[in-house]
């Protein structure tokens, strides 16, 4: 029996939630239409467009401090493999190995103590500033629904204190209605009232606090790494003082192919790549003959010489201004707007549902936004190649990257 209560008293709760979504969605649409007035307060609804704007810069900032943190993590990982690198090529019996050691290893702490610090004092500070934006969301919208019961218990109040006959039972309840409405509304709204413009007002304590954070470890980094920087570009000063007379010239030296002195017209590729196609000479001097005055110059187009019909036919296309594919393919299958290409330098795990996820490596193909205002600085509009060339569907592929963890390649 009491499971069957249970379920009743449930089934109850859940019966009154229905009428009362439907009673609020009438009163609603008495308002829209005019039939019903609406109160009104021009001050909290400015107080909630602050708090929708505000919510916007935060969560603006938000994305692009970690942006900011991605790329120093990058950057990280490349001044390690630089440093690796000059491990490797540091031969043990030179002077200064150790030191040069000590340097990369200070390094590379120094950037995981900098990318920490940025972690704790600023996105931290920034997940917690916008922590408290989703429950006052929440009240807001329950104030507006809460306000509605209100105007629709008043509506009703006076509607039986105006009728004809007039039902004193029914007007006592509405009365008990409309004062237990209203009692539940302004609770709410007192509340809100106080703490939206108080909120309103610490965004400027909050900027203050966390762009003068980024700002000094920014600083104090930049100044310990000029410190390495300098120990490790004195080690290699006296390295080159120690070794100094053993430093040597670097000659080209001659391949097989290579053409004697005196012979200016080298062979041609015998597979005419590109890479080794000889220089072009469109003006040359011929030995002097007939009447010719010797040592003059006479201009002779590359159909008229004795250079290869490939070099000719690339020379030509040049001059018009084409390069024709000798495949004779037609423009590539891009999607609409394309700019550029660009390929992903470095992984990039995408924070919203309007971003790419990239992986290094991928290539996108970049296309412009279709609001321009809507493009913050240094990001770019594109959709992944592979995801063009498979689904050829523009609005599900596309989305938003960071220009810095890509480089252009087309």
């Amino acid at each position: 029996m009491a499971e069957i209560g249970s379920k009743g008293v449930t089934a109850g709760k859940i019966a009154s939630n229905v009428q009362k979504k439907l009673t609020r969605a009438q009163e609603k649409v008495l308002q829209k239409l005019g039939k019903a007035d609406e109160t009104k307060d021009e001050q909290f609804e400015q107080c909630v467009q602050n708090f929708n704007k505000q919510l916007t810069e935060g969560t603006r900032l938000q994305k692009d401090l970690r942006t900011y943190l991605a790329s120093v993590k990058a950057m990280h990982e490349a001044s390690k493999k630089l440093n690796e690198c000059l491990q490797e090529v540091y031969e043990p019996d030179w002077p200064g190995r150790d030191e040069a050691n000590k340097i990369a290893e200070n390094n590379d702490l120094l950037w995981m103590d900098y990318h920490q610090k940025l972690v704790d004092q600023a996105l931290l500070t920034m997940d917690t500033y916008l922590g408290q934006f989703p429950d006052i969301k929440s009240r807001i919208a329950k104030r507006g629904r809460k306000l509605v019961d209100y105007d629709s218990a008043r509506h009703h109040y006076e509607s039986l204190q105006t009728a004809k006959k007039k039902d004193e039972a029914k007007i006592a309840k509405a009365e008990e209605e409309l004062i237990k409405a209203q009692k539940v509304f302004e609770e709410m709204n007192v509340d809100l009232q106080e703490e939206l413009p108080s909120l309103w007002n610490s965004r400027v304590g909050f900027y203050v606090n966390t762009f003068q954070s980024i700002a000094g470890l920014e600083e104090n980094f930049h100044k310990e790494m000029s410190k390495l920087n300098q120990n490790l570009s004195d080690v290699l000063v006296s390295l080159e003082k120690q070794h100094g007379s053993n430093t040597f010239e670097v000659k080209a030296q001659p391949s097989d192919n290579t053409p004697a002195k005196g012979n200016k017209s080298p062979s041609p590729p015998p597979d005419g790549s590109p890479a080794a196609t000889p220089e072009i000479r469109v003006n040359h001097e011929p030995e002097p003959a007939g009447g010719a005055t010797p040592g003059a110059t006479i201009p002779k187009s590359p159909s008229q010489s004795s250079l290869p019909a490939v070099v000719v036919e690339t020379f030509s296309a040049t001059v018009n201004g084409t390069v024709e594919s000798s495949s004779g393919a037609g423009h590539l299958d891009l999607p609409p707007g394309f700019m550029f290409k660009v390929q992903a330098q470095h992984d990039y795990a995408a924070t919203d549902t309007d971003e790419l996820q990239l992986k290094a490596g991928d290539v996108v193909l970049v296309i412009p936004f279709q609001n321009p205002e809507e493009q913050d600085e240094g990001w770019l509009m594109g959709v992944k190649e592979s995801d063009w060339n498979q689904r050829k569907e523009l609005e599900k592929c596309r989305g938003v990257f960071p220009e810095n963890f890509t480089e252009r390649v087309q």
